[in-house]
């Protein structure tokens, strides 16, 4: 082999990485263009495509443009933000339970907003946005109450100690939310459609409201995604890395509260995202722990926003809501990444 063969292969060999990086890279970036494009062009209204164009340059008055601008875009969006505060939740809530299985919802989250949700409903208040208020409440009151408590015992591993705290106070409101519906057939009928998790009927008020909370969090994910590499390693050797381990935990964790906890009021409770964005975002190994965060957002919002367009499109007497269309892929996921990690620990 002469030596110009013997250098060309390394040379091909160091260069390979760089173009998987770029082109998983564009893959993300032509997949999260095209469930956007899908998004507003897509629905159980047919419009066609021109139209949708020509609207979109023009609002104007037409049954197209209030089809496109006063449904579907805010729908986008709102699908854009959720997603995107999901899949981040979701790689902060593996990284610092040290739980490739684990998912926001452990953390109180959901259950928190669900109650509150309920005690509105009982209580006669009826309007999206009065709802979403008292689900952020009920959100982040059960996210504190997990952080305060899993940093109180130190019985087991943080991250153990964190799932448990996490579950013993999602069981505790779960109770108090199947009593309220219990008691009040009315509460329960007015719950149902806002506890299967949809884009649908969330105006530009829902979305302004989220906003904010979301925007905090994504800051919060942002500061706290450059310890993930040392808080994977563990404690222990977080702190010879010279991290401050508490404060760390507990940035990623109130980050993660304000991603899901808004996420939730938004739409409702859609599980699974978290979980499958964060290992689509390890499989495109397009960086290291601290890029799994921002990877995992884009990946989440594919994710919702394809989930909604096949609700929209499939065959059935009215649209699937993106929480059942993610719950039917995310389960069967769920099984398979479960014996997956098992049959790894074995």
């Amino acid at each position: 082999m002469s030596a110009t063969a013997a250098t060309a292969v390394p040379a091909r060999t160091r260069r390979s990485p760089r173009a998987r990086l770029l082109l998983g890279a564009a893959g993300l970036v032509l997949a999260l263009l095209t469930t956007v494009v899908a998004s507003v062009a897509a629905g159980s209204q047919p419009v066609p495509w021109s139209d949708v164009v020509a609207v979109l340059r023009d609002p104007g008055t037409s049954e197209a443009s209030a089809i496109v601008w006063d449904m579907r875009v805010p729908r986008t969006i709102l699908g854009l933000l959720v997603g995107i505060a999901l899949g981040a939740a979701g790689a902060l809530t593996q990284a610092h339970t040290r739980n490739p299985l684990a998912d926001p919802g452990l953390l109180g989250v959901t259950s928190g907003a669900a109650c509150a949700v309920v005690l509105a409903i009982h209580a006669g208040v009826t309007s999206p946005s009065g709802a979403v208020g008292f689900a952020l409440v009920g959100a982040l009151c059960a996210g504190g109450i997990v952080v305060v408590l899993s940093q109180r015992i130190r019985v087991l591993a943080p991250g153990v100690t964190l799932v448990l705290t996490g579950s013993i106070v999602t069981a505790l409101l779960a109770s108090i939310t199947s009593g309220v519906l219990l008691l009040d057939r009315t509460t329960m009928d007015v719950f149902r459609f806002w506890s299967i998790g949809s884009l649908v009927g969330r105006g530009p008020e829902v979305i302004w409201t989220v906003v904010p909370f979301l925007l905090l969090g994504l800051l919060l994910a942002a500061v706290n995604a450059p310890t993930l590499g040392a808080l994977e390693l563990g404690d222990q050797l977080g702190v010879t890395l010279g991290r401050h381990v508490v404060r760390d935990r507990l940035v990623g964790l109130l980050a993660v509260t304000l991603l899901a906890g808004a996420a939730t009021a938004a739409c409702g409770p859609i599980a699974f995202v978290g979980l499958a964005a964060t290992h689509a975002a390890t499989r495109l190994g397009l960086g290291g722990p601290a890029w799994r965060v921002p990877v995992a957002g884009l990946c989440g919002a594919v994710l919702v926003l394809g989930a909604d367009v096949v609700g929209r499109l499939a065959p059935a007497t009215s649209e699937i809501q993106v929480g059942i269309v993610i719950a039917l892929v995310g389960a069967p996921l769920f099984v398979v990444l479960a014996r997956g990690y098992l049959g790894d620990r074995s």
